[in-house]
């Protein structure tokens, strides 16, 4: 069965609906993972999205913050969500699509803007989240799964725009980017995007922070899609649209996508 599948951190469903819609005209991928949903799952404007062919979905939501999505055009059932870390935080969801794969959508904690623990609980309940990842794969061993999502890690130096400059900023420190590996390791997973586009520099996000963000190029790839060693040979055209970053009141990210044949 061949599908396309997104992952897109949208900063908020409700605020950028429209964003959604104008992807999923112009794209159609068969599956969509939202992160930073920022709505409680009632209130995800699923109608819009049912009008266009995307009539199933699982979510995790909570008021204001966080959030989870799968939308498909494809049946799925819910494959169940984790609290990692225990942070009562809805960042993380899965589905299992017909043909037995499972899609794990995560939205991992950005980390603040001090990489230490002693001073900034956000950083250490970042690292805290990835070590329960790591765990729980381990003990899983999954197998014909995806894992998609924002995971605020930008793992490799042509990751960020400048690795010199970012070795000591959140999403790019040592010890980020080692409990990265180790949650890729435990779950035996495969970098699906660097797969398909192994060389040079790739981003997913741009700070709002830059008045010109095309032109001054700051990004990092801090958005992802992984498949386990079973299925990440069947994976092909990974692309990240950037140009959606340019859209009208866009998110900071944007949307990754690969295709399947399964």
């Amino acid at each position: 069965m061949p599908f396309t599948l997104a992952t897109w951190n949208i900063n908020s469903v409700r605020l950028r609906e429209e964003l959604v819609l104008q992807l999923l005209r112009d794209e159609s991928p068969d599956i969509l993972c939202l992160q930073e949903c920022k709505s409680p799952v009632d209130l995800i404007p699923v109608a819009q999205f049912q009008a266009l062919g995307y009539t199933h979905m699982v979510a995790r939501g909570q008021k204001g913050y966080n959030g989870v999505a799968i939308i498909s055009k494809l049946p799925l059932q819910e494959a169940g969500g984790e609290d990692y870390a225990a942070l009562g935080h809805a960042r993380h969801v899965a589905a299992r699509l017909e043909n037995g794969v499972t899609i794990h959508n995560h939205y991992v904690p950005a980390g603040g803007d001090i990489a230490d623990r002693t001073v900034n609980a956000k950083f250490g309940n970042k690292l805290d989240y990835l070590t329960d990842m790591r765990d729980a794969y381990h003990a899983l061993k999954p197998e014909k799964s995806i894992l998609v999502g924002d995971l605020n890690i930008a793992p490799r130096e042509d990751d960020v725009w400048n690795h010199k400059a970012l070795l000591k900023v959140v999403s790019h420190t040592p010890i980020e980017v080692d409990h990265f590996g180790q949650v890729m390791d435990a779950g035996a997973w495969v970098d699906v995007t660097r797969q398909d586009i192994p060389l040079g520099n790739l981003y997913s996000w741009w700070s709002y922070r830059s008045p010109d963000w095309d032109a001054a190029d700051k990004g990092r790839r801090l958005d992802h899609v992984w498949a386990t060693t079973d299925i990440s040979g069947a994976a092909h055209g990974s692309r990240v649209l950037r140009h959606v970053r340019g859209w009208d009141k866009p998110s900071d990210h944007a949307p990754v996508f690969a295709s399947f044949d399964l």
